[in-house]
């Protein structure tokens, strides 16, 4: 329903109540229902154009807003600079549930998380005035770099205070001004109907952050006391969106087809952007005898048993993926800005292909002669009828038979049986023990390497992790926001002992929510990458011991159940008890610190 005035310039509220009432919108808040996706997902029926009564205030249409555009958690620590969006969150608890956490870090990571997870659904964080808006700096540029959409919200002090040097008068849309895509502050409930709006819009559209700040008294101003100016003609408001599903147009896909027709060494990259293109990727991998080679964020486009891929990529990768893109003349990268440079194609040895939905992503990483700005999968339909299928499979048949040879040396390294264990063994028993449609979240650290290379992702299985941005911390948020966006999966989170000792208090946060998470800690008492990255520069070991922490203790001290592996006999029956765990449930295995997170050419069995 279009809120538009009967008069210019003026809007007749009484009018506009009465036909509020008769419609499907509730004067005071909207009429939603709760659904589940199929996957388990809880979603919100969307009211397509929002209807705002005047008993409102600014924080009861911002939460509207965010309802209407199909938010359905949101994370956060409560403070006096947003209390009156607390309260609209309180109100309105049927609809749009409120996660309070230890640490706003963490809720902006579980509102990445969330949004990373579900594949796009909008994830939502709120921190108070001053400190606790700065605090969610880290997890919005974890969202941010991996094009996560997340609405930020933020309070200020009173609307007239600002340059006073009143108590926590942090200018918050400076903070913000690198990290947010969409960055306003809010000026009354008339402005929040608009700004918020757009603000999901954008999160959504461009994929990335929104940040609004509002003025505490701001919040509670009802709209019945807000004055419009005189250019406003009554705020417009309307939720209807789809994201851009769009292809090249024909000649640049006939250009790209015919690349790809000419060459004899095909190799793929595919990223995160191809999660949602599995079977085209196959399709395309078959016509063109082309083997896969996975990013992190990708690692769930082809399952690691597919014949198509030879793993992930980059210092974490495999040895067949190095070799394919060194040996290829000819690369398509799907959805993918992968750091490591080194591990492109040297520049002049193959032609390039590239899709990707964001057209200053082309060419960013490798400098490729055909590229296509849209929808991997879109793509990829519009470019199969075009190719020509490759009789000649050597390419990937040497592939193959490479992938044989590493898994065999992988299986050797992870079935060495000593104290302290080597982390690859714990990882493999994770990866069998692990429920076929498990949802895993990865950290940041040394731990992440012997995940991303010994966890052999299922076809079910869902993976995400902080990509661009690497922080340390984000494992067990990650897991968290995972339990909430599938109740009926199995959600584990990788860590080290390092990233999950700088957020450990959000155990508390899963056990006080009933949320049934399962941490695997490698635990070696370092911060075990940085340690070898020093090593390798020829710098002495510095600043990398850690005090220890029982993990173990901590986590039965936080509600959840917790076991300890410190010999090879151990570590399955000890992941399988969490795994079997009712409730929240930490594992910790104790590894060998000086096991090296070995680069693909490195890895010793």
């Amino acid at each position: 329903m279009q809120d538009t005035p009967p008069g210019a310039g003026s809007l007749d509220r009484r009018g506009f109540i009465q036909l509020a009432a008769a419609g499907a919108g509730l004067v005071g808040g909207l009429s939603t229902a709760v659904a589940q996706r199929s996957e388990g997902v809880a979603d919100i029926t969307r009211q397509p154009n929002p209807i705002f009564g005047d008993d409102l205030n600014t924080a009861d249409i911002v939460v509207e807003t965010l309802i209407a555009w199909g938010a359905t958690h949101v994370f956060g620590v409560v403070g006096d600079g947003i209390n009156s969006i607390i309260e609209a969150l309180r109100k309105r608890r049927d609809r749009i549930r409120y996660i309070g956490v230890r640490h706003e870090e963490a809720a902006a990571f579980m509102a990445s998380g969330f949004a990373k997870h579900t594949g796009g659904q909008l994830g939502v964080c709120v921190g108070t005035t001053g400190p606790g808006a700065i605090h969610l700096l880290n997890g919005l540029y974890d969202a941010y770099f991996d094009g996560a959409p997340v609405v930020a919200l933020t309070g200020i002090t009173f609307h007239d205070l600002g340059g006073v040097r009143y108590q926590q008068g942090v200018d918050t849309t400076k903070v913000m001004q690198d990290v947010a895509l969409y960055n306003v502050e809010v000026t009354s409930p008339e402005h929040a109907i608009i700004v918020a709006n757009r603000a999901c819009r954008a999160a959504l559209g461009d994929r990335g952050v929104a940040h609004l700040t509002i003025a505490k008294d701001v919040q509670m101003m009802k709209r019945s006391a807000d004055k419009r100016s005189m250019r406003n003609p009554g705020a417009r408001s309307s939720s209807s969106w789809t994201p851009a599903l769009s292809a090249p147009p024909a000649d640049q896909l006939r250009a790209a087809a015919d690349l790809l027709n000419s060459g004899t060494r095909v190799a793929i990259l595919a990223g995160q952007g191809a999660l949602t293109a599995r079977a085209e990727v196959t399709r395309v991998a078959d016509l063109l005898g082309a083997p896969v080679s996975k990013a992190l964020l990708g690692k769930a486009v082809l399952p690691d048993d597919s014949p198509f891929t030879t793993g992930g990529i980059g210092d974490l990768g495999t040895a067949p993926s190095s070799w394919a893109m060194k040996a290829c003349d000819t690369v398509l990268i799907l959805g993918s800005t992968m750091p490591w440079e080194e591990y492109y194609p040297t520049p002049g040895q193959a032609r390039g292909i590239q899709v990707d939905l964001k057209p200053d992503r082309i060419g960013l990483r490798y400098p490729v002669e055909v590229g296509l700005t849209g929808d991997v999968r879109a793509t990829l339909q519009g470019l199969i009828p075009l190719l020509h299928r490759k009789n000649a499979r050597s390419f990937l048949l040497e592939a193959q038979r490479r992938m044989a040879d590493w898994n065999s040396l992988l299986e050797a390294v992870e079935s060495t049986a000593r104290a302290p264990l080597r982390p690859q063994m714990v990882m493999r028993a994770l990866s069998d023990l692990m429920a076929d449609d498990a949802v895993i979240s990865l950290d940041c650290g040394a731990n992440t390497h012997f995940a991303a290379r010994c966890i052999r992702l299922r076809a079910n299985q869902r993976l995400t992790g902080t990509g661009m941005l690497a922080s340390m911390a984000p494992g067990v948020s990650f897991a968290i926001a995972a339990q909430l966006a599938y109740p009926r999966r199995q959600s584990v989170a990788v860590v080290g002992d390092g990233g999950f000792a700088m957020l450990m208090a959000e155990l508390t946060t899963a056990v006080a929510n009933a949320l049934p998470i399962k941490i695997i800690l490698l635990k070696n008492n370092s911060l075990a990458e940085v340690k070898f990255e020093q090593r390798e520069i020829g710098n002495p070991q510095y600043g990398c011991d850690l005090a220890p922490i029982d993990f173990v203790a901590f986590a039965r001290a936080c509600g959840a159940e917790g076991f300890r592996c410190t010999a090879p006999g151990e570590v399955r029956p000890a992941i399988q008890a969490a795994l079997s765990s009712t409730g929240a449930a930490l594992v910790e295995a104790v590894v060998d610190v000086n096991e090296k997170p070995a680069k693909p050419d490195e890895l010793r069995a």
